[in-house]
């Protein structure tokens, strides 16, 4: 087996950065509500309904900062080809947790990183800051407190960086 050398991202370019402010929250599971018929079609589907309320606001705050963003750089066209996402999620922090030092978002209350990343990636495509969320092929994510990381907000939220890789064509 032949191991595969680092690839170098010296070559990646910054293409946008967004900012979203609000509560991260998780895609997550869906619940069966039953079954519909489709009036069109007559083919029978299954109802599947979000199960965490939190998602559809979320969403819609990554979607407006991702189309704030576009508007602040100029963008006019979502980006394409080759793209990877670095990402600070700052997370609530517990009451609960202490205050004097560094602790981690490692409960469930802090959510999973893999369905932040879902839900968050669902929000940039639906601003139309990238062609399809396909596109990105590379991601560095990371959960924080407020004031626990030098690149945590303030409050929760998300930093969200756009880059362009090699081949990419926009």
């Amino acid at each position: 087996m032949t191991a595969l050398a680092p690839e170098p991202d010296t070559d990646r370019q910054l293409r946008l950065t967004i900012v979203v402010n609000g509560r991260p929250a998780p895609q997550g599971s869906k619940a069966y509500k039953g079954h519909r018929t489709n009036a069109a079609t007559g083919r029978r589907s299954a109802v599947l309904v979000e199960q965490s309320k939190r998602v559809k606001p979320w969403r819609a705050l990554v979607t407006r900062a991702a189309m704030d963003s576009m508007l602040d750089t100029g963008r006019t066209e979502p980006l394409d080809g080759p793209l990877e996402a670095d990402i600070v999620f700052t997370v609530l922090k517990p009451a609960s947790a202490p205050k004097r030092r560094r602790t981690w978002p490692t409960t469930r209350h802090s959510g999973d990183v893999d369905k932040l990343i879902r839900s968050t990636f669902d929000g940039i495509a639906d601003g139309q800051a990238v062609v399809d969320d396909s596109r990105i092929i590379a991601i560095t994510a990371r959960k924080t407190f407020p004031g626990e990381h030098p690149e945590a907000l303030d409050q929760p939220g998300a930093i969200i960086r756009l880059y362009t890789l090699p081949g990419a064509t926009r």
